[in-house]
C-alpha cells in the first residue's frame, strides 16, 4: 500500500500491458454486472479513472454502486470480448477475491444512462451525479484550467493574495448578499461582488501584480451562464495600462488552451463598443456566425416608403430562408415591437421578369432606386430574405440581433456553428455611462471604479452620457469571459466621478472613504481584468450552462435542491444577531 494509491495498488483506468500477470487490488464502485454462465459473473468496477472487467463468483450477493476492493490477476480478455471503446477493453481481473466496502441502495437514476435525466433530480441528488462519466470529467476539467491558469499568472510574476469575504457593500452594479454583525447589531457586511477595491488598495500598497481565483457573489436572477456564487480569474497590475492588460490575458487564454485542449489561439482581434452594437447588434458577438448588420442609410436618403425614412436604415440578409411562412415573419415584427421599435420590415428575394425583386408588403412602393438601394447595399441571391429595420441606429442594430438570436434558436435559420471553434474577440471603448435616472443623475455602465477616457473628461459634467470609459470586454463565442478596465487613480478624478453618479461628498466620504484617503498616499496608475472561471470551462466542455461545470450549483429558481437551501433559522438565532423578521412563513421552503 502506498500514500498514493491507500487500500488498493491501481486505479481502474490504469490497467494495461505492464499489468499482466500481476496480481492488484483495485477500489471503486460497481458499474454494471452481466451474468455469462453458470459460476461466472462479469463486474464492470469503476473509479474516477475508467473501468475494470472483473471475473468473480457468481453466487457472490453484488448489487451496482457496491463500493469493493477487488483483488485478482491481471490478463487478456479473449480476443472475440475485446472492447475498444474503452482504454481498459482488453484487460480483466480474474480469480478475484472481493471485500464489499459498502452496500448501495437503488440509485434514483443511472449513471450509465444516456437518456435526459431531469437537471431538477440530478441536483436533489448531486452527490450522486457527480460520479457520472460528465461530471467527472467537467469537475477534473476544472481543476485542470484553474492550475493552468495559476502557472501562467505566477510565470507572469503575478502574486496570489486572497481578499475577504466579508467586506463592505459597494456599488458595482449587482445586488449583493448581507451578513448581520452578531457583535454590532445592526450592522452588515456584505459579500463581495468582486475583490474590486481590496486589489485596488493592493496596488497602493506596492504589491504590483496581484491574481485570486475568486470566489465572487451576487444576488442576481439565475440563468444558463450566471449563479449567486461564480468563480473568476481576479487580477491588477500597476504602472499598466489596457494593452498592457489586454496582452496579459492574451498570453494567459493562449497559454491555457494550448495546454488543456492543444489549440492555437494565435492573436485575438479587437473592436469598439459602438462598432459591435452597429455590426453585430449586441457587444458580445458570436464570431462563428457570419450574419451581420448592414447601414443603408445612405441608399435611402430619398426613399419615398414611409417604413424606410427613420433616422437610419439597418438590415440584415438570412440566406436560403424566403420560404418562412408569415406566421414566422409576423414573429419578427412582434419582437422589434417588444424591444420598443416601430416595426420590422421583410422582403423576399424572387426571380421575375425583371429579375431579382422583393416580395414583401411594401413590394408596390418600391420605387425602382429602392430596389437597386437593396440589390447594391447587401447583394442578395435568389431565396434569401432580408430584414429591414428603420429606427434610431442602437435600437434598430439591437432588434435585428434579436430576431437573429430568436431565428437560430427556433431552428428557422441554420448556422453550423463547431464546438471546436473558439472565437475570441475584444471590445474596448464602452460608454462611461449608460443612461441618466430621473434626478438627472448619470447612471455607472460598468462600476464607479473605471478610468473616463481622457479624451472625454470635459464632458463630465456637460454630457456625460458621451464619455467613453477605459474598459474592454473579453468576448467568446457569444459568451462575455470577463471585463476589466483602467482604474481611477487619482482623488480629484475619484470625486468627479462620484459626483456624476449622484453622491455628495458626505456620501462619497462614507461610502468610500478609505478609498478616497489611500488616494493621497501615491497611488500608482493600474489596470486589471476578472474572467469567469465557469463560463470559460463550460465552453471548453461543451455545456450549455455553467450549472455543469460546478459541484454543488444552485437551481434556476436559486434552490440548493440537495440540501433545501435557503431555510428558515429559529427565532433564537434572529433576535442573537438583532433582526426581525417581517411575515415570516413558519413553513419549510418547498
Amino acid at each position: 500500500m502506498t500514500i498514493a494509491y491507500g487500500l488498493r495498488d491501481r486505479y481502474c483506468g490504469e490497467v494495461d500491458e505492464t499489468c499482466v500477470g500481476m496480481n492488484i487490488s483495485v477500489c471503486g464502485w460497481v458499474s454494471r454486472i452481466r451474468d455469462h454462465g453458470e459460476h461466472l459473473v462479469f463486474l464492470d468496477l469503476r473509479d474516477h479513472t475508467g473501468q475494470i472487467q472483473c471475473v468473480v463468483d457468481k453466487n457472490i450477493n453484488i448489487r451496482s454502486e457496491y463500493v469493493l476492493k477487488i483483488s485478482g490477476f491481471v490478463s487478456y480478455r479473449p480476443e472475440e470480448n475485446y472492447n475498444d471503446k474503452i482504454p481498459t477493453g482488453r484487460f480483466e481481473l480474474k480469480d478475484c477475491e472481493i471485500e464489499i466496502l459498502n452496500t448501495a441502495e437503488a440509485l434514483p437514476f443511472s449513471l450509465n444512462s444516456k437518456a435526459n435525466i431531469d437537471e431538477a433530480l440530478r441536483l436533489k441528488y448531486r452527490f450522486l451525479d457527480i460520479r457520472s462519466e460528465r461530471m467527472q470529467y467537467n469537475l477534473r476539467l476544472r481543476h485542470n484550467v484553474i492550475q493552468a491558469i495559476r502557472e501562467s499568472m505566477s510565470s507572469l510574476d503575478f502574486l496570489e493574495v486572497d481578499t475577504p469575504l466579508l467586506w463592505m457593500p459597494t456599488p458595482e452594479g449587482a445586488r449583493e448578499f448581507l451578513v448581520p454583525s452578531r457583535l454590532q447589531k445592526g450592522h452588515f457586511y456584505s459579500l463581495p461582488q468582486s475583490p474590486q477595491i481590496a486589489k485596488q488598495l493592493l496596488m497602493v500598497g506596492g504589491m504590483d501584480r496581484y491574481f485570486q481565483i475568486a470566489k465572487c457573489l451576487r444576488d442576481e436572477d439565475l440563468r444558463a451562464d450566471r449563479q449567486f456564487e461564480f468563480t473568476q480569474l481576479d487580477l491588477e497590475a500597476s504602472f499598466v495600462g489596457q494593452d498592457q492588460i489586454i496582452e496579459i490575458v492574451s498570453k494567459v487564454i493562449s497559454d491555457l488552451f494550448l495546454k488543456i485542449l492543444s489549440v492555437s489561439v494565435g492573436p485575438i482581434e479587437s473592436i469598439s463598443w459602438i462598432q459591435a452594437m452597429l455590426t453585430y447588434g449586441t457587444d458580445k458577438p458570436d464570431l462563428r456566425i457570419p450574419i451581420t448588420i448592414t447601414d443603408l442609410t445612405a441608399l435611402f436618403t430619398s426613399t419615398k416608403v414611409n417604413a424606410l425614412r427613420g433616422s437610419s436604415v439597418q438590415a440584415m440578409l438570412l440566406k436560403n430562408v424566403a420560404s418562412l411562412g408569415r406566421a414566422k415573419l409576423d414573429e419578427f415584427v412582434a419582437i422589434a415591437k417588444r424591444l420598443g421599435g416601430k416595426g420590422l420590415l421583410w422582403l423576399r428575394v424572387v426571380n421575375d421578369e425583371q429579375g431579382l425583386n422583393f416580395d414583401s408588403p411594401v413590394s408596390k412602393f418600391l420605387e425602382d432606386d429602392d430596389r437597386q438601394a437593396f440589390l447594391k447595399g447587401l447583394d442578395p441571391n435568389e431565396g434569401d430574405l432580408i430584414l429591414v429595420v428603420s429606427d434610431e441606429p442602437l435600437l434598430a442594430c439591437q432588434i435585428l440581433h434579436a430576431v437573429k438570436t430568436y431565428a437560430i434558436s427556433e431552428f428557422l435559420i441554420k448556422e453550423e456553428v463547431s464546438k471546436t471553434d473558439y472565437r475570441f474577440l475584444w471590445v474596448t471603448d464602452f460608454p462611461m455611462f449608460e443612461s441618466v435616472d430621473e434626478n438627472g443623475n448619470a447612471v455607472a455602465a460598468h462600476h464607479p471604479f473605471t478610468m473616463p477616457n481622457e479624451d472625454d473628461l470635459q464632458l463630465m459634467d456637460s454630457n456625460p452620457l458621451k464619455v467613453r470609459s477605459s474598459a474592454y470586454d473579453l468576448v467568446l463565442n457569444g459568451w462575455e469571459l470577463g471585463s476589466g478596465s483602467v482604474r481611477i487613480h487619482k482623488r480629484e478624478i475619484q470625486e468627479k466621478v462620484f459626483n456624476a453618479l449622484g453622491l455628495t461628498d458626505q456620501e462619497a466620504e462614507s461610502k468610500f472613504g478609505f478609498m478616497l484617503n489611500a488616494f493621497r498616499y501615491g497611488a500608482p496608475p493600474h489596470a486589471g481584468f476578472g474572467l469567469g472561471i465557469d463560463r470559460l470551462i463550460a465552453i471548453v466542455a461543451n455545456e450549455s450552462s455553467i450549472r455543469e461545470v460546478i459541484a454543488f450549483p444552485k437551481s434556476q429558481s436559486g434552490i440548493d435542491l440537495m440540501t433545501m437551501s435557503p431555510t428558515m433559522v429559529d427565532d433564537r438565532t434572529v433576535k442573537e444577531l438583532g433582526l426581525s423578521v417581517l411575515d415570516k412563513d413558519k413553513s419549510e421552503t418547498k
